[in-house]
């Protein structure tokens, strides 16, 4: 299958796993890290692209606080498929560190590494790691550009508002270009400008999407509503729909295959919402502020209906659609939704079997 996207150009689907690291009820921290690395190495068998590991603290929503670490844990399991963050949280850490770690996965495994970054969001975390609500708030855009000098460049200095020290070099180097997630256009607009591809989650729609890559598109360097480039310049990716090349965008869905499509949401309505109450209810924001809350059951009902599951059939469909209405070609589908590990591995084998084939 080929996909026409915003950009006017046509090219293979890529389709990953994305792994929360979720914290089911009665299943321990370790356990859950364990299975991770597992269904890495069961994606690589069943013929996905890459797979990408999220990373959250303090919470059991996801219990993997440093994605990047398991990340090389799975690359040394595996061999061919590319492992990934989704995302490391650049708030809560020094960029030059997390470039510096970016390096050594690049380099041990071969250039499998896959590097996605966010600005997370005003939860305790700040508090815990010393880096406080302000860089959360102001300091995204300077911890990026510093993220890519030190992964591009090979050196690094910094005279900004929250970082300040003399050039030195970036040992081992690295050639890598981070996926950033976007959750408002503003942020779109600062990947854009950058030349980095975006990472869009999977509580939104493909109407959404769609709005996030038009906002994407019109603050593409060289057109003339763009703003003007951050200090780390525009990437070749840049040039999106103005110079017809893919961002490479990358875009997050629920995967969940049964042999029907009732059977598929009655076993994620069942099992989902004991993840997700209590999951979601570990983001503390760390000032006091009200705390955004989902109606769970709800939540689970949107991620159904608007992601591939279902039947084999379905979830074909499913991605035809949502490639039809975002112009996306890269797909990666979060597989734990049944909350245990033998399903999931199963999830992983039948959408590798049933699916991939049908939409490459």
């Amino acid at each position: 299958m080929e996909a026409t996207g915003a950009a006017g150009v046509a090219g293979p689907m890529r389709i990953g796993v994305f792994l929360v690291a979720a914290g089911f009820p009665g299943r321990a921290p370790g356990e859950v890290l364990r299975d991770t690395v597992e269904a890495v190495a069961a994606a690589e068998e069943a013929g996905f692209d890459d797979a990408w590991i999220a990373e959250h603290h303090f919470m059991s929503y996801g219990v993997c606080p440093s994605a990047a670490t398991l990340a090389g844990v799975a690359l040394g399991r595996t061999s061919r498929i590319r492992v990934g963050t989704a995302v490391s949280v650049l708030s809560t850490r020094h960029p030059v560190d997390l470039a510096e770690q970016a390096a050594v996965l690049d380099q041990v495994s071969g250039g499998r590494f896959l590097l996605g970054v966010g600005r997370g969001g005003p939860w305790v975390d700040l508090e815990v790691f010393g880096t406080g609500l302000d860089r959360f708030e102001r300091g995204f855009a300077e911890s990026l550009d510093l993220l890519c000098a030190a992964l591009e460049r090979g050196e690094v200095a910094a005279d900004g508002e929250f970082f300040r020290f003399r050039r030195v070099p970036v040992v081992p180097a690295a050639r890598l270009r981070p996926v950033v997630a976007c959750t408002s256009p503003g942020t779109a607009a600062l990947a854009a400008a950058r030349g980095l591809p975006m990472l869009l989650g999977m509580h939104v729609g493909d109407e959404e999407k769609a709005a996030m890559i038009r906002s994407y598109d019109a603050a593409v360097p060289g057109r003339a509503d763009a703003p003007t480039p951050g200090p780390a310049g525009p990437g070749p990716a840049a040039r999106g729909a103005a110079g017809r090349r893919d961002p490479g965008h990358v875009a997050a869905a629920v995967g969940y295959v049964a042999d029907s499509t009732a059977q598929a949401v009655r076993e994620l309505r069942e099992s989902m919402p004991r993840w997700l109450e209590p999951g979601l209810a570990g983001y503390v924001p760390v000032d006091g502020r009200p705390r955004p809350r989902r109606d769970v059951p709800a939540y689970v009902d949107f991620l159904c209906a608007t992601h591939p599951v279902g039947s084999a059939d379905h979830c074909v469909a499913s991605i035809e659609r949502t490639v039809a209405a975002t112009g996306l070609r890269h797909l990666i589908l979060m597989v734990e939704g049944a909350g245990e590990q033998a399903r999931t591995l199963e999830n992983i084998r039948r959408l590798g079997a049933e699916v991939l084939p049908r939409i490459r």
